[in-house]
């Protein structure tokens, strides 16, 4: 078969996936008696709310294709949350767009704002589809904690996955500085905002932290770890509403519209705020448990001041060792290195698992 030696393959510019690169560790993790504890990702294992489930039964059977930008009701839904949930105010139904998960809005962001060859900044410890977004669009990664001269976009993260640090307002404000000085696109993950646990984060677009003005910031937000929608999908963006529309003109050329039963879906759980303070009691009451196991057990516990995340290490072990470690206990996390070479001493140890599996590892953990 002819081979067209002029295409280069957009998996080319990636790196491996992260997961693939402990296949090993999760088999020795699965070989224990009592099977294995899977803690290595921030995949929700509780029940969506019974009225989420409504919400997406009751226009199942819609045929036609939905609105990209939302219907006028999750819109108005989306801005009413971030007002209540997030104390964002000054948001309207043009500065509000839903996407198809997060993970898809930032892989595509730098393509979609046109960043090819331009400097993309991502957090030195940081998720790693940051770097995958910059890639795809043909942009240069930069990981850094600090503004770089000629970046056209940063990536923040607060709460931090993997270390669930939280930036303070003061830390924030210097982001949006640098956005008023350069232009620079200011690109918020908040995707773990609403699960603080010693200390409040802040919103990039908190009237503390950027005034009554949004020009160059997008804040990007889920519904799939306080809500457990995971599966369905649900994100959206909020912000300058100039960048939001032009996000939409790309997107409604593109097809990426979230569907249209995942848009009422995601109504019901926008205007429902018990759910979601109930899961964040969840997982509270999971981290308390888990948090003194590992520091019983000679674990060192660094940030995680928020979000779903223990950021973990042991002295003397470096990340895959530490993970070698809490496989033989039948234990899989997730090596702090996935995250940049500044993780190579943690390993990120998820709160998602059920209460009755939390039970069983902080068991394995003191033996």
């Amino acid at each position: 078969m002819p081979v067209n030696p002029k295409r280069q393959p957009l998996g080319s510019r990636l790196p491996e996936f992260p997961w693939d690169t402990i296949a090993d560790v999760k088999a020795n993790a699965a070989a224990h008696p009592d099977g294995i504890i899977d803690l290595s990702v921030g995949t929700p294992v509780d029940e969506v709310a019974p009225s989420i489930q409504l919400a997406l039964v009751e226009h199942a059977a819609e045929p036609g294709y939905p609105q990209t930008m939302g219907t006028p009701e999750l819109r108005e839904a989306i801005v009413g949350a971030m007002a209540r949930r997030f104390s964002v105010t000054g948001l309207d139904e043009r500065s509000v767009l839903p996407v198809i998960g997060t993970k898809e809005a930032i892989a595509w962001l730098p393509t979609l704002l046109g960043l090819a060859g331009q400097k993309v900044i991502i957090p030195e410890l940081a998720y790693p589809t940051y770097e995958v977004g910059a890639l795809l669009a043909g942009a240069e990664p930069v990981r850094s904690d600090t503004p770089v001269e000629g970046a056209a976009l940063v990536f923040i993260n607060s709460p931090s996955n993997p270390s669930g640090k939280v930036l303070s307002a003061e830390e924030m404000r210097e982001w949006v500085a640098f956005s008023r000085d350069t232009g620079a696109i200011i690109a918020s993950d908040e995707c773990y905002l609403g699960l603080p646990w010693s200390a409040e984060p802040v919103s990039i677009l908190d009237p503390r932290v950027c005034g009554e003005d949004m020009t160059n910031l997008l804040a990007l937000h889920s519904l799939s770890k306080t809500s457990n929608l995971a599966s369905y999908r649900a994100g959206w963006i909020a912000g300058d509403t100039d960048l939001v529309q032009e996000l939409l003109f790309v997107r409604k050329h593109s097809g990426l519209m979230v569907p249209g039963p995942v848009q009422h879906a995601m109504r019901a759980a926008l205007i429902d705020d018990a759910h979601e303070k109930l899961q964040a009691s969840t997982y509270a009451a999971r981290r308390a448990k888990l948090l003194k196991a590992l520091l019983d057990s000679g674990f060192a516990v660094d940030h995680s001041e928020a979000g779903l995340y223990l950021w973990s290490r042991r002295e003397g072990m470096d990340a895959r060792e530490t993970l070698d470690w809490l496989a033989e206990r039948g234990i899989l996390a997730a090596p702090g290195d996935f995250y940049g070479p500044a993780g190579a001493g943690h390993v990120r140890i998820g709160l998602t698992a059920t209460d009755e599996r939390i039970d069983v590892a902080v068991a394995r953990l003191s033996v």
